[in-house]
């Protein structure tokens, strides 16, 4: 019985050595990559901007700074308006079919309430304060 336990450890104990040295010793065989293979040097190129390098969402939030919105994706805070009831809600604008929101329900809450906002719905905080969710593109272009 103790001979056949210590067959399986040493099993055991070769197998990962094994795989390992396989895997290392399989990427040894390709040849080296030459990266600046068929580039071509010119006086004239230079590196991008960071506007021209940008993509996707980072392009439209620098595009809309230069329009003049200086919260494109509305992540400051807003002061919670007197009269804010269901038929007068807080609007959140979402990009995607929901955003979370937090909620600090009195100025001296050391915590913020957090709640998931979808599109159409309007949604009541704990402490009573409304919110509604609304397509980014609905916000008009005056708004972004």
């Amino acid at each position: 019985m103790a001979s056949r336990l210590c067959q399986l450890g040493v099993r055991l104990i070769r197998q990962p050595i094994l795989l390992s040295h396989v895997r290392a010793s399989s990427a040894a065989h390709r040849p080296p990559v030459n990266q600046h293979e068929g580039k071509i040097a010119v006086e004239t190129a230079s590196m991008p901007d960071g506007l021209g390098h940008a993509v996707g969402l980072e392009r439209q939030e620098l595009l809309m700074k230069l329009s003049g919105n200086e919260d494109p994706f509305e992540m400051k805070v807003t002061k919670i308006p007197t009269d804010n009831k269901r038929t007068n809600p807080i609007t959140v604008f979402c990009m995607d079919p929901s955003r979370m929101v937090g909620c600090v329900c009195e100025e001296d809450a050391l915590y913020i309430n957090w709640m998931l906002i979808h599109r159409g719905e309007k949604r009541r905080c704990e402490c009573g304060y409304w919110f509604q969710g609304v397509a980014y593109d609905e916000g008009g272009s005056s708004h972004h």
